[in-house]
């Protein structure tokens, strides 16, 4: 058997039918996301540019995001069909091993998760952040930042202490600076504002008052204004809606070295993040090589029952990667390892199954 041809014919196959059905797919979720959301469209008086617009950059968000399923789907599909067919028992007849049968389905999997990869960590955020503005705007509504006594880690030793903050103005009212080490108060800095000045990127603080502490020794100053540098930034006070989905690979990077750097607390949805960005595209190749075995033996009652055991697995796949972002989010398991544990858990089934598969 000439197995360029076939390697051709397996490819085309795979890449046309991923293709088909995420297509299929983002028909579905439009429709009913479109549905869901259509009477604030109408209430906010949007135009049809602007919804059109929204969904050019909502589509490929939602099809990167359930690219690993899609590829399991289409490769029990169209494996099933061709084993139904009897055309893989043909080919395994001829000579040809499974590993070799293997090689351009890989080879479509690798070609989707290197897509995956860089649209996920470069190009989608980019459109993420007009997408996550747009429904900040009109489906989630206006954001008002209404906390008061605000308490935030600037750095490792830094408190800062507001009253409350004014996101239009972007004015913090009443702060305080506290710096503490070893269970030490060494300074602390009062003011009756908190100003943000955009030519100069700094802070101006307003009526301040610093008290220094060094032994039994206590240094008091004040002034009317003063500039300063500080590791927050207004956007800091902004919704963090969807934040980290706005990220490019190099932004999100940055962003989580800065919030470390600050010893800030919560930074585990940052870290996920980072993480699914490179376990998506390896769950491909995972579940391309499950969904292969489970799919190449030929059943007597028809494709039904090797299609109904694709799905169960891809939905055990989903609880698993669910439970464990939850736990990661909850601080129970660290990001890292509860993103890679259902890949993991994933690998040795597909181990297990592939002892099962015809020869």
């Amino acid at each position: 058997m000439n197995m360029k041809i076939l390697d051709r014919y397996i490819l085309k196959n795979f890449l046309v039918s991923y293709a088909f059905v995420i297509f299929i797919i983002e028909i579905v979720v439009v429709l009913i996301h479109f549905t869901d959301h259509n009477e604030s469209y109408i209430k906010n008086e949007l135009t049809a540019s602007q919804i059109l617009g929204y969904y050019v950059d909502y589509v490929p968000y939602i099809a990167n995001m359930i690219s690993p399923i899609t590829v399991f789907i289409t490769v029990v599909f169209m494996t099933s069909r061709l084993a139904q067919h009897s055309e893989i028992i043909a080919i395994l007849s001829s000579g040809v091993s499974f590993q070799r049968l293997m090689r351009p389905y890989m080879m479509g999997a690798l070609i989707v998760a290197g897509i995956t990869f860089y649209l996920g960590g470069w190009v989608i955020p980019n459109g993420n952040k007009d997408r996550v503005a747009f429904e900040l705007e009109y489906i989630k509504g206006t954001y008002r930042f209404t906390e008061r006594n605000i308490h935030i880690k600037i750095a490792p030793t830094t408190l800062l202490y507001l009253q409350s903050y004014n996101v239009g103005t972007n004015v913090g009212y009443k702060p305080t600076l506290e710096t503490i080490e070893d269970g030490v108060l060494i300074n602390k800095l009062e003011a009756t504002r908190l100003e943000w000045q955009k030519e100069t990127e700094k802070w101006r603080l307003r009526n301040w008052k610093k008290r220094a502490i060094k032994g039994m020794e206590e240094i008091a100053t004040s002034g009317a204004t003063m500039d300063t540098t500080l590791r927050i930034h207004p956007k800091d006070f902004e919704s963090d809606y969807s934040r980290f989905e706005t990220l490019t690979m190099n932004e999100l990077y940055s962003y989580l070295e800065e919030l470390k750097m600050r010893g800030a607390d919560n930074i585990e949805s940052y870290e996920i993040e980072k993480y699914m960005r490179y376990t998506s595209p390896f769950a491909a190749l995972i579940l391309t090589f499950i969904g292969l075995g489970v799919s190449a033996r030929k059943a007597r009652g028809g494709a039904g029952f090797q299609i109904a055991l694709g799905f169960l697995l891809a939905f055990i796949y989903i609880i698993f990667f669910i439970f464990s972002r939850t736990s990661a989010e909850a601080g129970g398991v660290e990001p890292v390892i509860a993103i890679w544990i259902p890949n993991v858990i994933f690998t040795i089934i597909g181990l297990l199954i592939y002892q099962t598969v015809p020869r």
